[in-house]
């Protein structure tokens, strides 16, 4: 959205910023990360990581927070470094790229380089233990997911992507 001002004869362009800093009203139980920003989630619920369809998926993305919580809550290892799943226990986030997504949900594996990501509650960035210019990051287009809302999960270039669309919380 761009709105025009006139100044002193000079009409100047101010473009709204895609993400408010806007928190969202969780209500997913812990375990649980999600989106420090609402960003556009329709009911205020909150963006985490989600099984992509319902139920157990190989392949990730965010979606709306369910206040029932289920396949969209995960916890994070701090000693082992890994995202794990709450609902689907003994399985992991990897980065796995695809055709359909950039994060699988895998068996569990400590010694696995692609599923170790670290953390980071200063700045929010979680980031692959091997490569700590990028960051997971949601996609900037949401899309209807049934009563909720889903964004792509992805691996961005830090310095490059927005706070709003990076910085996570992580509740234990």
């Amino acid at each position: 959205m761009r709105t025009y001002l006139l100044i002193s004869g000079i009409a100047a362009a101010v473009i709204a910023a895609p993400a408010l800093a806007e928190q969202p009203n969780l209500k997913t139980p812990s375990p649980v990360i999600y989106l420090a920003n609402n960003l556009d989630e329709k009911d205020g619920l909150g963006w985490c990581i989600d099984t992509l369809g319902r139920g157990f998926a190989e392949r990730l993305q965010a979606h709306s927070c369910k206040p029932q919580g289920g396949d969209v809550q995960f916890s994070y290892d701090a000693q082992f470094r890994q995202i794990l799943s709450v609902e689907f226990s003994d399985y992991c986030m990897a980065h796995q790229p695809s055709e359909e997504s950039t994060f699988a949900l895998v068996t569990c594996d400590a010694a696995a380089a692609d599923q170790r990501f670290v953390y980071d509650p200063d700045d929010g960035t979680i980031r692959p233990e091997e490569d700590a210019s990028t960051c997971v990051s949601v996609g900037e287009a949401s899309r209807s997911a049934g009563p909720f809302m889903s964004r792509t999960l992805l691996l961005t270039d830090c310095s490059a992507t927005e706070d709003a669309f990076k910085e996570w919380v992580v509740l234990q």
